[in-house]
């Protein structure tokens, strides 16, 4: 009879926690990422590196392999600086991931599963034991399947400071404006 009552308290608990339909990103967070980009013949490449994300949308990609690439949004714009060009791209932000809103979309599809809509597209976010985000899954704009895995996640209660989410790159190499 105990564990009836304790499995239900369980259960009652479970359901509480994910009651709220909503996913809670932390102020700023640090993790490792593998992303997965495949398209609709099966083809696939494979990036990963250092993500770093701060409140409300300010995110800096680093990629390690298979290229030495950075890539910073700071909600208005996107840097790309691609050190194996020696080239640093600048772009009005029109369109990114904007992972604040996306998350305001989430239904819980099922436990640590929630699926949003936004902007048109369809969006899989998966967090861990502990409510982090670990996965998100969408196509994107040339119909690719991607796919993000993070680990060795890492949630902060400040902001990072501005200065560690701008891209870094030498005066020497060429810049495009958009």
């Amino acid at each position: 009879m105990i564990k009836k009552y304790c499995f239900l308290l369980f259960v009652f608990c479970i359901t509480a926690l994910f009651a709220e339909n909503r996913v809670v990103l932390p102020v700023s967070f640090q993790a490792k990422f593998k992303q997965t980009i495949s398209n609709e013949q099966k083809k696939k490449i494979i990036y990963q590196g250092k993500i770093v994300f701060s409140t409300p949308d300010h995110f800096k990609w680093s990629y390690r392999t298979p290229y030495k690439k950075e890539v910073c949004v700071d909600g208005i714009s996107l840097q790309v600086v691609d050190h194996d060009l020696e080239q640093v791209s600048t772009y009005r932000l029109e369109e990114g991931l904007e992972l604040s809103a996306i998350l305001r979309n989430v239904k819980l599809h099922r436990p640590t599963v929630y699926l949003a809509k936004y902007k048109g597209k369809n969006y899989t976010i998966q967090v861990n034991r502990r409510q982090e985000l670990s996965r998100i899954a969408y196509k994107d704009n040339l119909d690719n399947s991607v796919l993000i895995v993070f680990s060795q996640m890492k949630y902060g209660k400040k902001k990072i400071n501005k200065r560690q989410m701008d891209c870094d790159f030498p005066d020497a190499y060429d810049q495009i404006g958009g």
